[in-house]
């Protein structure tokens, strides 16, 4: 398999023998943990009560308990940013639902699709199948038309007999390939069925997300709306105390460190999501450093880790003139020894490191387009600036720390050959 080297190839690389290394694993495996279940600081995590959410489940229950009587409920859309709670409240609302809906024999159907999945819901094909996958019905990856594979569905459907609730997640990210023509299919499905109600439960982090809609989409979907607000610090900070309590071992924690996450994810969006991420890496980095607490230095390093790891994986997939031109800027900021260049400056030194490279230059305005993509992606800053009778022009800087920049120059030279 390409990019795959053998276990024993890799010891003999670093100079470690494969004895050294059982050693090092069983030494490993037999160190105390600072966790108690890891899977308890992840999102995967279904924890026994849901702090900071009770208007929102208590408003999505309402909206969907009519189901239990057999009527149509209302289409809800459910907005909000990142780590807002949104999914994991709708799987325990609509998995509360279900559990009732069992034991009094009520004749109702959950179906959950995340639309962000490569190869499960990239398409208007694709999320059909899988949808008519959940009910039962067997359709191929490819190979039939998409109006083939809406009939299954549909007759998938009819099959039901009962409300069926069908909950797209990261609904935006779909809508914005394929556009919105299936959704207006989905809300009108329900003229042509007879036995069998289908209600949709969408969500979705962009909460400009219906301006991508047809208004007669809009108006036919989203029949109930509800915003998920971000979690201030002293919520974030009950939730991470609640999630650690099953988490981590007790007396790992250091005082502070609760707060300390807590106030640096409140400041970006309230993500709880990402607090527990952060503070689960400050977790296992004071798991491989074998030593007994979990510190605040801790999760400035874990902090450092996850933006480290997200930017150079993001540039990894980059295009080879992408990683050029970021590498360009990158070698200006160092070499002027400035905190942000032009980027009319940047054009010629590209062209020159191009040379170094033996690479092919672009034209100067699709470098300009790259450095849009870049700061669009945050790895680089391009903010306009007015120079008078000159014109404007944007002024490049790079929000990271020197060791993750010094990683980023060197993946480029490295895979460039570049000195």
């Amino acid at each position: 398999m390409e990019g795959f080297i053998p276990l024993m190839f890799a010891c003999v690389d670093t100079g470690m023998d494969q004895e050294e290394l059982n050693e090092m694993f069983t030494e490993y495996a037999d160190k105390p943990s600072v966790f108690d279940n890891k899977e308890a600081l992840t999102t995967n995590w279904n924890p026994d009560e849901i702090l900071h959410r009770d208007d929102q489940i208590n408003e999505l229950a309402s909206i969907l308990a009519p189901a239990l009587k057999g009527e149509d409920p209302s289409n809800v859309f459910i907005y909000g940013s990142v780590g807002t709670g949104k999914t994991l409240i709708a799987r325990h609302v609509t998995g509360e639902l279900g559990s009732v809906a069992q034991n009094q024999e009520a004749d109702l159907d959950v179906v959950y699709v995340n639309c962000k999945m490569k190869k499960v819901s990239d398409t208007e094909y694709r999320l059909l199948a899988e949808l008519a996958r959940e009910m039962g019905e067997e359709v191929p990856n490819t190979g039939l038309s998409t109006d083939e594979v809406y009939s299954r569905f549909f007759d998938a459907l009819k099959g039901q007999e009962s409300v069926v609730i069908v909950v797209l997640d990261e609904i935006d990210a779909l809508v914005k390939k394929v556009g919105d023509d299936f959704l207006y299919n989905l809300t009108r499905i329900n003229d042509d069925l007879d036995d069998t109600r289908v209600s949709i439960l969408g969500i979705s982090n962009d909460v400009s997300f219906t301006d991508y809609m047809d208004s007669r989409v809009e108006s036919s979907l989203c029949e109930e709306e509800m915003i998920f607000p971000p979690y201030n610090a002293l919520e974030l900070s009950e939730i991470l105390e609640h999630r650690t309590n099953e988490g981590l071992k007790n007396g790992i924690l250091e005082d502070g460190v609760i707060s300390k996450v807590s106030a640096l994810t409140a400041s970006e969006h309230g993500d709880a999501r990402k607090a527990l991420n952060l503070l689960r890496v400050a977790g296992e980095l004071a798991e491989r450093g074998n030593e007994q607490n979990i510190a605040a230095d801790h999760v400035d390093r874990a902090q450092e880790e996850i933006e480290r790891n997200k930017i150079v994986e993001t540039i990894r997939g980059q295009p080879k003139q992408s990683r050029l031109v970021l590498y360009t800027i990158l070698r200006m900021l160092e070499d002027d020894d400035t905190d942000q260049v032009a980027t009319g400056e940047v054009y010629s030194r590209y062209e020159e490191i191009c040379s170094e490279a033996g690479e092919s230059c672009i034209t100067q305005r699709r470098v300009s387009d790259l450095i849009s993509e870049l700061d669009m992606l945050g790895v680089i800053k391009a903010k306009v600036i007015s120079k008078g009778a000159y014109g404007r022009t944007r002024q490049i800087s790079v929000d990271h720390s020197s060791k993750i920049q010094r990683q980023l120059k060197n993946m480029v030279e490295d895979r460039f050959y570049l000195a």
